[in-house]
């Protein structure tokens, strides 16, 4: 008879949580949609705002905006770690689980959106997206923040100092992007409707309109954040999904959906496919930068004083697995194309990691096999690497300070 009340009892919690957690997941029914909008805005800003600063610096505002909900979820990780370092692997998946979405998940899907476009709308194969001079910036952005993630993976430990190396990191690529010089005014004819408009308009409207997009897309999105994530977690929840499982992907995926939805707006045009990579690979900057610097300084400060975060050999290798899978990317863009094998290629290691991930050790020396044909093919001028000559020209030659007032207006 015992048995009976406690497995009746049993079963009335688990339908207490359930019920709980699906009146969270009925929240994405405005939650999904305010999320989509404030995309829009932002990014709609910053279609506007690269005729005015450089591409790479609005690009860079508009990762901040749409990376918010990242910071939060890696925020209250890393609080909770504070309090229980048992939960530290939790923060590093989430961190690693982010980073290698973007590039195994964000670059394919947008090849493969602009190549979908593409053959609707002209019935020819798309075979590589070609990047735009001024965005080498972004690609050699990219090999910083890995070197120094090496250093953190040889000492095995994470603490404020190494934060305060990737901020400094961060702020000098900000630095670069300041020196490249703003998008052709010919270019504005080729925008949507209403950032075009928005361009059109006199100089204190368009400016206020500008700022105006951007700060109401950022404060929906910053309102909107938490229920949206909410709403998603009580709908994997209720579906079962492990709570690892859901730290390292599902969270991530979620957190980085507004910058999936600007970036799918532009991949549309196959024009504008290059702003859409360079807003992936600006939020991949700004991932292993700020939002990795989010997570020893956090967890400092929940713990009560100045911590040291030590790795474990299982976290080591989350951790190699991102860094050659970042590396590998950082390689394929520095001709400055990205071609359609390349995309399916990065998307089959991610899914089989993603499928499989007892295989991360195999798939570590996998991405390093393609590291070493990819050096081989740079060496043997194959593969010729020229975001270094773009930046040489457009970074040291032709600083941003003499370009001619022609070519800002």
């Amino acid at each position: 008879m015992l048995s009976h009340k406690l497995i009746i009892k049993y079963l009335a919690i688990i339908g207490a949580t359930v019920s709980k957690e699906g009146a969270k997941a009925t929240s994405a029914i405005w939650t999904f949609p305010s999320v989509i909008l404030s995309a829009m805005l932002i990014a709609w800003a910053a279609e506007a705002a690269q005729f005015l600063i450089s591409q790479g610096l609005a690009l860079a505002i508009l990762a901040w905006l749409q990376t918010l909900p990242e910071f939060a979820v890696e925020g209250v990780i890393a609080w909770a770690a504070g309090k229980d370092p048992a939960k530290v692997h939790l923060a590093t998946a989430n961190l690693t689980g982010a980073i290698r979405l973007l590039p195994g998940l964000g670059w394919p899907l947008i090849f493969f959106t602009a190549f979908i476009f593409n053959k609707i709308r002209t019935g020819k194969n798309l075979k590589e997206i070609v990047l735009e001079k001024e965005q080498c910036v972004e690609v050699l952005a990219l090999f910083p923040p890995l070197i120094y993630f090496g250093v953190i993976f040889i000492k095995g430990t994470f603490n404020v100092i190494d934060s305060l190396v990737l901020i400094l990191i961060y702020s000098a690529y900000l630095y670069f992007l300041n020196r490249v010089p703003p998008q052709e005014a010919e270019g504005i004819d080729e925008l949507e409707p209403i950032p075009r408009r928005i361009l059109f308009l006199k100089p204190l409207f368009r400016n206020s309109a500008i700022i105006g997009l951007f700060f109401a897309g950022g404060l929906i999105l910053f309102f909107v954040a938490e229920p949206f994530l909410q709403s998603m977690l009580g709908l994997a929840l209720t579906l079962g999904v492990s709570e690892f499982v859901f730290v390292q992907w599902v969270a991530p995926f979620l957190s980085e959906f507004p910058e999936k939805v600007s970036a799918f707006y532009w991949a549309r045009q196959v024009k504008k496919a290059s702003i859409a990579l360079m807003n992936m690979v600006s939020s991949n900057i700004n991932e292993w930068t700020m939002l990795a610097a989010v997570i020893p300084i956090v967890f400092s400060i929940s713990s009560g004083g100045f911590s040291t975060i030590h790795f474990d050999q299982f976290q080591l290798t989350e951790i190699l697995l991102t860094i050659v899978q970042s590396f590998l990317a950082f390689l394929l863009l520095l001709n400055m194309k990205f071609s359609w094998y390349e995309a399916l290629g990065l998307f089959l290691l991610w899914a089989i990691q993603l499928v499989e991930p007892h295989l991360r050790e195999e798939m570590v020396f996998v991405y390093i096999a393609w590291i070493i044909f990819c050096l081989i093919q740079i060496l043997a001028g194959w593969r010729k690497p020229e975001a270094f000559t773009n930046f040489f020209e457009i970074i040291v030659l032709k600083p941003s300070s003499e370009v001619s007032p022609e070519r800002r207006k």
